[in-house]
């Protein structure tokens, strides 16, 4: 697939799959680590210390440190974590914005996960897939289908449109907590990631 050039305040569904379909997401611990790299990468300012809390040398005491305030490269209109892939809808904010961020998320992520894991190599099948968003029709429907996939757990019919419950369906979606659509749904989860303006 040939990447899209990223223009200014472009919307692009950004996506990969893992080396082998392994999983890339073993345990909470790993899904709550990449749901942090979605907000502390989404910043200009180089990722340094992933560390956030020092012993304060006057009184012993855990003190956060103080950072100032970030320049966001992306805006994250949704997401959605899956075993072996993920899915982001980004607006890039500044200029490279949607390359630097997914260049952080992938290495960020990849060392944390060998370190974990206790493995060498790539995780992920070579760079990041992206395809432009153009056209409104598929702004509304990207959303729907992003959120759809965790339902490939619950109800793998839902691709050939066949649902027979919906209310099992959404009760289901806005109980996965590795996607934007419960913060859509109304149900507070990572709203601190997410920009809303696109579909307030």
């Amino acid at each position: 697939m040939i990447r899209p050039q990223f223009v200014a305040e472009g919307i692009y569904h950004v996506y990969n799959r893992s080396v082998e379909r392994r999983n890339i997401f073993v345990d909470d611990k790993d899904r709550f680590r990449f749901v942090h790299d979605l907000f502390e990468f989404n910043d200009s300012a180089p990722a340094t210390n992933m560390n956030y809390r020092s012993r304060d040398a006057s009184n012993g005491n855990a003190a956060l440190f103080m950072k100032k305030p970030r320049e966001k490269l992306v805006d994250i209109l949704c997401f959605c974590m899956m075993r072996d892939h993920y899915h982001l809808l980004l607006q890039q904010r500044v200029d490279s914005g949607i390359t630097e961020f997914m260049r952080k998320i992938g290495t960020g992520y990849t060392n944390y996960f060998n370190q974990k894991h206790q493995r060498i190599g790539p995780l992920f099948q070579g760079n990041f897939k992206a395809v432009h968003v153009v056209q409104e029709a598929h702004l509304q429907y990207l959303p729907h289908y992003i959120h759809c996939n965790p339902l490939d757990f619950f109800m793998p019919e839902w691709r050939n449109r066949r649902i027979h419950d919906a209310r099992k369906v959404q009760k289901f979606l806005e109980t996965y907590r590795w996607s934007s659509y419960p913060d859509y749904a109304g149900k507070r989860n990572f709203p601190s990631i997410l920009s809303f303006d696109v579909y307030a």
